[in-house]
């Protein structure tokens, strides 16, 4: 039976807060299911303190951050990276943090 891939996408460090207890539960279904983490790197030192307090990998990081960037160019580059995630590693369940 092939394990149902569950990917986390979040950038910030609330969403950080909210995703690593679910991802961290996720990780104690391994015999089911494949957790994959990808962060876009949005406020990297940030979100870097929280993965590192609940002690959560992170599998792909967009890296998507540049000077000076409009919020279209925030989004444009996570959808492009989102994209090629996506189709290389072809989820069953995408978990995405919202208000």
């Amino acid at each position: 039976m092939d394990k149902i891939k569950v990917m986390t996408v979040f950038g910030v460090r609330p969403e950080a807060v909210k995703m690593a207890p679910v991802i961290k539960e996720l990780e104690k279904y391994s015999e089911f299911v494949e957790p994959i983490v990808v962060v876009t790197g949005q406020h990297r030192e940030m979100l870097h303190q929280v993965l590192q307090l609940f002690d959560v990998k992170v599998d792909i990081d967009l890296d998507i951050m540049q000077k000076e960037q409009s919020l279209v160019d925030i989004f444009e580059r996570s959808m492009r990276g989102l994209d090629d995630v996506y189709k290389k590693h072809i989820p069953d369940i995408v978990l995405v943090p919202g208000d």
